[in-house]
């Protein structure tokens, strides 16, 4: 007679040892040791560099250093916070990137979307490739061709415009506040909607074909298709980065305003273009007030860090999957 213990199943079978973290290190040793360059590039470039932010809590000397500079606490956090300059750099900062998050984020969803219904192969690539092809030109060239377009004298825009009757004289655009943002936004959808449609196209990709055969017989047409395949399929990568932009609504432009502006020269438009990275450059950089600047990009990255954790258990709570 075979005993009640025999017949129940080995532990050891349905519930295998955990392996030890060392042992689990050597049997994905090859894994491991490509990570390795990896780590080594962050810890250099993006840990070590934090030794720097001490400046922010002293009245940093370069002749005096780290070690022998006066310790002020949080008094530059509290100078730039009541300076007449906070709500003009702040509004700024989020209004530019508000207004980035509106139109720059969904622009290449929906260029993902248009390609992916495209069905001429030669056309397809084409458009890819003409879409691409501004992220690749550095802000300085494409800041030109935007002023040379703009030019008050012969610009392609001003000439257009009065050739349709909708002007009479051209407009100096790039001197009026009330232009600025809508330039800005523009252009940075321009130089950057094809290549952030690279990440939506591989994830369409990735989307089982059998799904659109199967809608095609129940009588689904494209537009069916796009809102009840396509974007349900590739939403988890849409709030991945939408947590990202999120956590970086503070980083509204540097390279770009900074270009736009003439190296911050037009001031003009600094009523409109200061940010807090321009800000930070201006005061830190030129004004050489280091430990100042310093407070003030540190204090961007606290509210940034927060914004992202707080985005991240948002989207959490409401049973999509996150960052962590």
């Amino acid at each position: 007679m075979q005993s009640e213990f025999a017949a129940t199943p080995n532990k050891k079978k349905l519930y295998p040892a955990r392996k030890g973290w060392f042992r689990s290190y050597i049997d994905q040793l090859d894994l491991q040791v490509m990570v390795i360059p990896g780590f080594l590039l962050v810890l250099l470039f993006s840990y070590v560099p934090m030794w720097g932010v001490l400046m922010a809590f002293q009245n940093y000397n370069i002749f005096s250093g780290f070690l022998g500079s006066e310790w002020v606490g949080l008094k530059h956090f509290e100078t730039f916070i009541n300076s007449p300059d906070f709500y003009r750099v702040m509004r700024n900062t989020l209004s530019i990137s508000l207004l980035k998050l509106l139109f720059a984020f969904p622009a290449p969803i929906v260029l993902a979307l248009l390609l992916n219904e495209l069905k001429g192969f030669r056309f397809k690539r084409f458009v890819q490739t003409v879409s691409y092809l501004p992220h690749f030109m550095s802000w300085v060239i494409v800041s030109s061709f935007v002023i040379s377009m703009l030019s008050v004298d012969n610009g392609s825009i001003n000439i257009l415009l009065q050739k349709l009757g909708m002007i009479d004289e051209p407009i100096n655009w790039l001197s009026t506040s009330d232009y600025f943002w809508g330039i800005l936004v523009s252009t940075g959808v321009w130089k950057d909607v094809g290549f952030g449609a690279i990440v939506y196209l591989a994830a369409i990709a990735g989307i089982d074909p059998h799904l659109y055969e199967a809608s095609s017989i129940d009588g689904a047409g494209r537009f069916r298709q796009i809102f009840s395949i396509t974007i349900p399929c590739i939403t988890p990568i849409i709030i991945i980065f939408l947590i990202l932009n999120i956590g970086g609504i503070l980083n509204a432009g540097f390279d770009d305003i900074l270009n736009l502006t003439n190296n911050g020269a037009n001031t003009l438009l600094r009523p409109v273009s200061d940010v807090i990275d321009t800000y930070v450059y201006r005061v830190g950089i030129l004004g050489q007030r280091y430990s100042y600047a310093t407070a003030v990009g540190l204090f961007k990255s606290v509210i940034s860090v927060v914004l992202l954790v707080l985005a991240n258990f948002l989207v959490r709570r409401m049973g999509r999957t996150g960052l962590w």
